[in-house]
C-alpha cells in the first residue's frame, strides 16, 4: 500500500481531516488500509486537541469498497482466516461509528459496498448531487454483513431489504430520501457546507456532544420503560453537575461565551 494512502491534517481549531488517498483505484480498501484507518481514528480520538473528524477522499470517487487484489487473496482464505479478516473491517466500522467526537463524511463521488458503510457510520454525511451509492455485494455472491448494522440503522430495514438484495445503484437524491446522507449540495459547495457544520459544532460542549451521541445509542436500542426513564434522568443529572455543564449554563446566564468557544 502506498505510504500516503491515508492523509491526516489537523488545523489549529481542532478539525482533523482524514483522507483516503488511493484515487487511482477509487479509494478501494484492503486489510492494510483498514488497519491503518482504524489505528488513525483511535489516535485522533485519544488526541485532546482534536474536536471533530472529517472523513474525505481524493479523486472522483469516495470509495469503491473492497480492493480487487484483496478480494483475490480472500478467495483462498480458510474460514478462520476469513473470520479474522472480517473482524478487522468490523473493528473499523465500530471505531468510526462509536468515536467519541463528531464525525462528518464528505462524499464527492461514488460510494460502493464498504464505502456506504463508512458513510452510514458518520454522525453527519454531506454528499454531492452527483454522488452515487451501491450495496453491490450480492453481485459477487456475497452479503454486506459487517456494515449492515450501520446501514440498516441509517436507511431502515425496508429499504435495506431492497438494496441489499438487488445491488442496484442509487443516486444521491435517493440516498438523501432514505436518510443515508443529511445534505445534498453542488460539488463546489461541499467545502462551504462542511465549514457551516463545523462552525455549528464548535459552539457546543465537547463532552456534551459525546454524551449526546451515547444518548442516541441508548434510547434507540430499547423500550421506553422505567429503566429507560431512570437512565435518561441520570444522564442529565450527571452532566448538569459536570464542569462543562456548569460552565455552559453559567456562560449563558452571564451572557458570555463558554470556554470551549475560541475567539
Amino acid at each position: 500500500m502506498n505510504e500516503q494512502a491515508i492523509l491526516t491534517h489537523t488545523d489549529t481549531f481542532g478539525r482533523a481531516t482524514l483522507t483516503m488517498n488511493r484515487p487511482e483505484i477509487h479509494n478501494a480498501f484492503d486489510d492494510i488500509l483498514i488497519a491503518s484507518m482504524t489505528h488513525e481514528l483511535r489516535r485522533l480520538e485519544a488526541d485532546d486537541s482534536v474536536r471533530m473528524v472529517f472523513l474525505t477522499a481524493s479523486g472522483k470517487s469516495f470509495s469503491a469498497g473492497a480492493d480487487l487484489g484483496w478480494m483475490r487473496r480472500m478467495a483462498d482464505y480458510t474460514r478462520e482466516e476469513n473470520l479474522a479478516d472480517a473482524l478487522g473491517l468490523a473493528a473499523l466500522m465500530n471505531t468510526l461509528n462509536s468515536l467519541k467526537k463528531p464525525t462528518i463524511a464528505i462524499v464527492q463521488g461514488a460510494a460502493y459496498g464498504g464505502g456506504v458503510g463508512l458513510v452510514a457510520c458518520c454522525d453527519v454525511a454531506i454528499a454531492s448531487r452527483h454522488a452515487s451509492f451501491c450495496l453491490s455485494e450480492t453481485k459477487l455472491g456475497l452479503i454486506p454483513a459487517v456494515i449492515s448494522p450501520y446501514v440498516v440503522e441509517a436507511i431502515g430495514p425496508r429499504a435495506a431489504r431492497r438494496y441489499f438484495q438487488s445491488a442496484e445503484m442509487f443516486d444521491a437524491a435517493e440516498a438523501y430520501r432514505l436518510g443515508l446522507v443529511h445534505e445534498l449540495v453542488a460539488e463546489e459547495e461541499l467545502e462551504a457546507t462542511a465549514e457551516r457544520i463545523f462552525e455549528a459544532l464548535m459552539k457546543n460542549g465537547p463532552c456534551a456532544m459525546t454524551a449526546a451521541k451515547e444518548l442516541v445509542a441508548r434510547v434507540s436500542s430499547g423500550p421506553i420503560d422505567e429503566a429507560m426513564i431512570r437512565d435518561t434522568a441520570g444522564r442529565i443529572a450527571a452532566i448538569r453537575a459536570s464542569a462543562e455543564g456548569k460552565e455552559g449554563v453559567g456562560s449563558f446566564l452571564e451572557k458570555r461565551k463558554p470556554f470551549w468557544v475560541k475567539g
